[in-house]
């Protein structure tokens, strides 16, 4: 029987360059279901509206759903995607394989085989600082993909890379198990401290979208919330 790669108890005994930490679990099943009906956009106004991704793209079917889970982080060497398929042999169904790839664009580090994988074991989607293949396949749906863009060249295998460590991806600052939202309009991460808290700001956040969406579909002008934010930019008005 094969035997799983162990966690990296003696770092020692990897070579430069090399870090497999284990999966981290810190979200409750609750909490990430209440995440499912928030739109990207409120949980990025209600964490001060600049934090998220920029440069991704959607490349996978059905874009209508919100997709949130923890996040098994991956650093690799541009080009190279031997972690990667690491990190899909150890992630467990729901997970979000986060990938900070340098934001090379030059070969594809995931494509059509590993999704069929990321398929059978319940992965929910890849996030990519890099470039991905297989564009067709990705378009049928059933895993989400977020990537920096797509060129049919394939990676190589040789490594170095890190599991489950601190990175940086697309503008995101994600550790292990940090909760990952995505939707048609992007990718936000939440610090699984925050977790609970923003949920409750991102509800009361749409309750007051709700409102002023119910006085907007009346067609008349708002004027008293307009003038009150020109009166405290000192408008005369």
């Amino acid at each position: 029987m094969n035997t799983p790669v162990a966690a990296n108890d003696i770092k020692a005994a990897w070579p430069t360059g090399f870090t497999v930490n284990p999966r981290v679990s810190n979200l409750s099943k609750d909490l990430i279901d209440g995440f499912r009906n928030v739109p990207v956009p409120h949980a990025s106004d209600s964490m001060g509206r600049h934090t998220g991704a920029r440069g991704l793209i959607a490349y996978h079917g059905d874009q209508s759903e919100t997709i949130c889970g923890p996040a098994v982080t991956v650093r690799i060497r541009p080009g190279d995607n031997l972690m990667i398929h690491l990190a899909i042999m150890t992630a467990e169904p729901g997970d979000i394989i986060v990938i900070d790839g340098g934001g090379d664009l030059s070969t594809a580090v995931i494509g059509g085989l590993m999704r069929t994988s990321a398929l059978a074991r319940g992965i929910r989607a890849f996030v990519l600082d890099g470039a991905l293949r297989d564009v067709a396949e990705w378009k049928e749906g059933g895993v989400g993909a977020f990537a920096r863009g797509n060129i049919h060249r394939g990676p190589s295998k040789d490594g170095p890379g890190e599991l489950n460590v601190p990175i940086a991806c697309a503008g995101l600052s994600v550790m292990p198990g940090d909760l990952i939202l995505c939707d048609a309009d992007g990718v936000v991460s939440v610090a699984a401290s925050d977790a609970e808290a923003l949920l409750v700001k991102c509800r009361a956040h749409a309750e007051r979208e709700r409102v002023i969406n119910e006085k907007n579909k009346t067609g008349q002008p708002d004027w008293e919330r307009f003038n009150a934010l020109m009166r405290q930019k000192g408008c005369p008005v």
